[in-house]
Order: C-alpha cells, then sequence, then structure tokens
C-alpha cells in the first residue's frame, strides 16, 4: 500500500515538473527603430531582466511592420508611435488597450544653407509647401513606420505632394534615412532624439522645429490572447508594469543627458504612487 502511495505521488511530481518547466520567460517585443538606436531601450531591458529575470527579445522596425507581427500573434507586446494605426489595432482586437506614455518630437532636417528656404516657414505644412514648390531632394522612410506616417499627414494637411523625380523612398529605418539624406544632402522629417543621436556624424541640420503638428506619441499595447493563444500574456504584462513604473520614469527623464547633452523623450504617464 505504502509503495502505491509513493509511485502516485511521484507520478503527481512528474506531471507538476513539466508544467513549471513550461513557464515562458521570454518575451517578445515588436518596437521602433528610434528607441532603439538612441541607445534608450537596451538600458531599460537591461535593467528590467536584471530585476525579474525575464528575456525580451526586441524587434526594432517601423511601426507599421511592428502592427503586422501584432496582427499575426508573432510579438507579445508593441511599443509603437502611429496612434491612428494603434487605435485601430486595438479596436479590432488585436490589443487589449493602448498606454501612451512617453514623447518626444519630430524635426525638418535639411543642408545648413537652405536651399529651399524653410526656415523662414510658418509652420511644417507651409515648409513642405515650400519644398514642394522649390523641387528640392526629400528624402522619405517609406516604410509605412510611424515616422512615415507623420510625413504623409503633414503632405495630406498642407494639401502638397512631393516632387516625384526628387523625391527618394529608401524603407529604411531612421538612422540609415538621416545618414542617407545627409549624403544627398537633402530634407528629410526624422525624431529629435535619432537626429540626437547621430548629430556628431551628420553636416544636416534642424531647419524647422517646435509646431503642434510634430510631436511624436508613444504607447504600449499588450497583443490580445484571446486571438493568439501563444502570446505570452504574463510576461507581457510584467513589462508593461515595468515600463508604466517610477523607476523606467527616471531613466527616461535623465537618458540623453550626460551622453547627447539634452533629455531625449518625455515621460508622460503619471505613475501610481
Amino acid at each position: 500500500m505504502l509503495k502505491k502511495i509513493m509511485l502516485f505521488f511521484l507520478g503527481l511530481m512528474l506531471i507538476a515538473i513539466p508544467l513549471i518547466a513550461q513557464e515562458n520567460k521570454i518575451i517578445i517585443l515588436a518596437t521602433t527603430t528610434s528607441v532603439q538606436d538612441t541607445g534608450l531601450l537596451d538600458v531599460l531591458l537591461e535593467k528590467f531582466t536584471t530585476e525579474t529575470g525575464y528575456t525580451v527579445k526586441p524587434i526594432a522596425v517601423g511601426t507599421g511592420q511592428a502592427i503586422k507581427l501584432g496582427m499575426n500573434g508573432e510579438a507579445d507586446i508593441l511599443w509603437v508611435h502611429s496612434p491612428d494605426d494603434e487605435k485601430k489595432f486595438v479596436e479590432e482586437g488585436y490589443g487589449i488597450s493602448r498606454t501612451t506614455f512617453m514623447h518626444n518630437d519630430f524635426v525638418l532636417l535639411g543642408p545648413a544653407n537652405d536651399p529651399a528656404g524653410v526656415k523662414t516657414a510658418k509652420s511644417i505644412t507651409n515648409a513642405f509647401k515650400i519644398i514642394s514648390e522649390k523641387a528640392v531632394l526629400f528624402v522619405s522612410r517609406g516604410d509605412q513606420s510611424g515616422t512615415h506616417k507623420k510625413e504623409l499627414k503633414i503632405w495630406k494637411i498642407a494639401e502638397r505632394t512631393p516632387n516625384k523625380e526628387k523625391y527618394v523612398e529608401v524603407g529604411q529605418g531612421m538612422a540609415a534615412t538621416v545618414r542617407i539624406a545627409d549624403e544627398k544632402q537633402a530634407y528629410c522629417l526624422a525624431d529629435r532624439s535619432s537626429y540626437l543621436s547621430l548629430k556628431k556624424n551628420l553636416s544636416l541640420t534642424i531647419l524647422f522645429e517646435n509646431d503642434k503638428n510634430l510631436l511624436n506619441l508613444y504607447s504600449l499595447i499588450p497583443v490580445n490572447t484571446q486571438k493568439f493563444s501563444k502570446v505570452n500574456e504574463k510576461g507581457a504584462k510584467i513589462l508593461l508594469d515595468f515600463l508604466l513604473s517610477a523607476k523606467t520614469k527616471e531613466i527616461v527623464e535623465n537618458f540623453g543627458r550626460e551622453k547627447y547633452g539634452q533629455q531625449l523623450f518625455f515621460y508622460d504617464y503619471e505613475v501610481k504612487k
């Protein structure tokens, strides 16, 4: 009898061991190139792994591609910056919530001699009109990223289209796009943080900034497990809580001051005390 009881408990243990081993300690984060290129992502994820034991595998792409990963169930959580696309993603049931938690802004870059004369523009839409009318070279990411969507939105508000012969779509990330624009001495739209992280190796300069249409909001969206059972819901929630915490706020608000001479991102989420 005792032997049977021991075998019974041994069987329970053998069943329990695989269940424990199955806990998923890897989180797939689909995010944007700007938070990776500036170095902020590495700083945050290193601290997160140290504190929680979870490993985050970031896929840094344009927001359009990041959202597609979420729609295919190939990411656990998104960190993106295209509000209209984000809202649609959640409304269609692919994401369970959307939390806007930080921002930076976009700037219009161009050659220091400003051949189009956009420095005197009254607004960013006015600057785009001038670029179109002067038919100067403009380099676009052309990758359906948050930056690309913002650029297209400004063209639309300006009621202009870029000159086809002077419009170059590179289909690459922010850093690569800025470098190509620099090589070609062209105009381009970039987020300020990426520009500052690249500035020392560029001849391009900021020609227009500080416009309400240049605000760049970043949001977090956990992917819906109701649609994709393989999504790491627990891991995504732990990462979400970390990114919406006082420790992350402190890192974000201090990031860039020493290396780049100014704050790169601004934390907006009201941390619960």
